[in-house]
């Protein structure tokens, strides 16, 4: 991947994070050098494979990254006025738990309580039946992941800031996870209301569900009502399938608890592998939920060329590669520098995306300046006008409504798409080419386009026409069975993939950029999902290598004990807590009287005795209210948090001295997962086609007339 072929990055410190970040840019090409970076692990080691160790080259990067909170970079001296008086042009990311400015800067976290105090440990594994059940993090140092991408998509912007360098990044990972949920995030901060993660109902599950299998489980989505009829007849068209109580989506919402028990029936008798062959081939979504060890010898992924060799103490490891087919093949247009406003001002794009991964993609293109036209089938338009989604996601851009079918909106389409420097769009494998609007022919005709298809699975390999949804990727990654408690079946869980999957898009889209602007070569990038998913498993991937099967283990931690989510006052409240060193632990025995007598016991003892000590800190846990018990342990230097609602971080004083929360015409609105010198650009979200004739008029330069014609014609809807 040579795309950033050229961009000099330079990374310091030990952080996992900035190393997440780091590799990301090496992914695409970067010179990538560290200074002081950990490669104690194998998740580490990977991280940083390729980075040569420099002493010097600070002077040269076009990319600073740090990581830490304001007191601990004073410490080691890379602050960022240092870091500004060693290179006055670079652009400097710092990451840290919670930012560099706000009352919390410094407090100490960890992967569990940053899951925790953002909110997303929650929400993680969906609805609950009993919320006795403690919330939990994801497997493989998701906060990492998710702080990194964030920070090597906002870096990217901050190098395509042209005329004005030295731009300063402050991404806060609490935000970034915070994020991932952003219906609910916009929801409470709109309406006043939280998400219960006391199961409702049906918890979502007549949209998507698991289903127990003879070999283990299969996740479904047979959301429509025709997927539903096809549905059934894969499952032989039984006669309760006929029931008046299953005849509508209501009336399964209504009913879910008996219908799962009848589809289980039916499901504990086939393999997983059937039920998904089954389903698919009546184009009914739907995976098996494979254990992560099985994505190691994938046939979708092998022919996709996913995995790259890493070498582990003597040992050669599949590694996860980046996610991104690229192609740079055809002609060069001209080369475009960079020199706007925005990082992304004189940029167009063309938005053929719907829903979740490819709207956030292209919210965060609108925000860094980017002219974006919006284009929706005439109707409902995209399903996430549904919910608060749009209102969030549809900022600053233009909507205009083609009713594609009609060959003269395709001609329109196509004309825009010759105007325009991205194209993105996540139609099936294969409708763009029948609209007579793929990659190849675009292309053509445009030098410099990027155009960019995301897929579940990627546009090549035997898998590339699977029906998929960001959730059910979830599932056949091996994610979702690895979210959960021991004793639990798996559950589908939150829209994880699809907000992550916007972070790695709405980066590589910059980076094409980029690269345009040295070469004027534009790009064919073809993103696969579920190979996003796998890059964040390297943890598990690698382990699972070395001997280590994956499995669920909850909040249970090789490297820190004690490590929990443990009850507070109140309903369904929790505080995360997790002991990283022996000081820490002698202070929470300080704080804990019944812990007083366990002072002085070593890691090793804390582990084998874990029950006994989570015991007595639940004990004390239940009777403190969890924002104060979290506020008295950070300080005592002990990494605390509440377990946060959505609607609790609309009211948290930290947003808001960070000033997170964005007034809009709406009301507030969730900001972006960093802040920047640069600032964002904002607007709000268009009706359904009110920007049609305004685009036809001043991009393509039709007439009033011309246009009437084409509605007329139905060309519009």
């Amino acid at each position: 991947m040579a795309l950033l072929s050229g961009l000099q990055v330079f990374q310091i410190g030990p952080g996992m994070a900035a190393a997440v970040c780091g590799r990301a840019f090496a992914d695409l090409g970067a010179t990538v050098h560290s200074r002081g970076a950990d490669r104690s692990t194998p998740l580490t080691a990977y991280l940083n494979d390729g980075k040569p160790e420099a002493a010097d080259g600070l002077e040269s990067a076009e990319i600073i990254l740090c990581e830490g909170g304001p007191a601990l970079l004073r410490a080691a001296g890379t602050e960022i006025a240092t870091l500004r008086a060693a290179n006055a042009d670079a652009v400097i990311v710092a990451i840290s738990p919670f930012g560099q400015t706000g009352p919390k800067a410094d407090v100490p976290a960890t992967d569990l309580t940053l899951f925790c105090d953002s909110g997303i440990a929650r929400m993680l594994t969906g609805q609950v039946d009993d919320t006795g059940e403690p919330p939990i993090r994801p497997v493989g140092q998701q906060s990492a992941f998710i702080g990194g991408l964030a920070a090597a998509c906002a870096g990217m912007q901050g190098v395509l800031t042209g005329g004005r360098p030295g731009a300063v990044i402050d991404v806060s990972i609490q935000e970034a996870l915070a994020t991932l949920a952003i219906t609910e995030m916009t929801r409470a901060s709109l309406t006043g209301r939280a998400w219960s993660r006391k199961r409702v109902a049906d918890g979502n599950g007549a949209t998507v569900c698991i289903l127990p299998a003879r070999d283990g489980f299969a996740a479904i989505s047979p959301r429509e009502n025709h997927q539903w009829a096809s549905w059934l007849e894969v499952m032989g068209s039984p006669e309760w399938g006929t029931e008046s109580r299953f005849e509508t989506k209501p009336d399964r919402m209504a009913n879910w608890d008996a219908l799962h028990a009848l589809m289980s029936d039916w499901s504990r008798g086939q393999s997983k592998q059937a039920i998904a062959d089954a389903a698919q081939a009546a184009h009914v979504p739907s995976f098996p939920l494979r254990e992560l060890t099985e994505q190691l010898t994938s046939p979708q992924l092998e022919q996709r060329d996913f995995y790259r060799t890493f070498g582990w103490q003597g040992r050669a490891l599949k590694a996860p590669g980046p996610a991104y087919g690229l192609s740079q093949e055809g002609p060069a247009g001209a080369a475009k520098p960079m020199a706007g406003p925005m990082p992304l001002a004189g940029v167009r794009v063309l938005d053929l995306s719907w829903v979740i991964a490819g709207p956030t993609t292209t919210r965060y293109l609108a925000a860094m300046g980017a002219e974006v036209i919006k284009v929706e089938a005439p109707g409902r338009g995209d399903p996430g006008r549904a919910s608060e989604l749009h209102t969030v996601l549809g900022q600053a851009k233009k909507a205009i409504t083609l009713n594609l079918k009609n060959p003269d909106a395709v001609d329109i389409a196509r004309r825009l798409a010759g105007e325009c420097d991205i194209v993105i769009e996540n139609f099936g494998t294969g409708v763009m080419e029948r609209f007579g609007l793929g990659a190849e022919e675009l292309r053509r005709a445009n030098p410099g386009l990027v155009y960019i298809s995301a897929s579940g699975l990627g546009r090549t390999g035997p898998e590339a026409k699977a029906v998929a949804y960001g959730t059910l990727l979830q599932c056949y990654a091996g994610f979702a069975g690895l979210n959960r408690h021991p004793d639990i079946a798996p559950r589908v869980g939150m829209a994880w993939l699809d907000p992550m999957c916007g972070l790695k898009l709405a980066y590589v889209a910059a980076a094409a950029i980029w690269n345009r602007s040295k070469t004027g070569k534009g790009a064919r990038i073809d993103f696969s999902m579920i190979e996003a998913m796998l890059w964040t498993l390297a943890e598990p991937l690698l382990a699972a290598q070395l001997g280590e099967t994956p499995e669920p283990r909850g909040n249970v931690s090789n490297r820190y004990a004690p490590h929990g989510v443990y009850p507070a006052k109140g309903d369904d409240r929790w505080v995360g807590i997790a002991v990283t060193d022996d000081t820490a632990w002698q202070a929470l025995c300080d704080a804990v009287p019944a812990l007083s007598d366990w002072r002085d016991r070593p890691l090793a003892e804390r582990q084998k005795r874990s029950a006994e000590i989570d015991a007595a800190l639940a004990a004390w846990t239940r009777d403190q209210d969890a924002t104060d018990a979290a506020a008295q342990l950070t300080a005592a230097g002990i990494a605390a948090a509440p377990v946060n609602t959505m609607l609790d971080l609309t009211g948290d004083d930290h947003f808001k001295a960070r000033n997170f929360w964005e007034t809009s015409d709406d009301g507030a609105l969730p900001g972006l997962p960093w802040q920047s010198s640069f600032g964002r650009v904002n607007g709000p979200a268009p009706a359904l086609g009110a920007d049609t004739d305004a685009v036809l008029r001043d991009v393509l330069g039709m007439a009033d007339e011309a246009i009437a014609a084409l509605r007329a014609d139905g060309a519009f809807g």
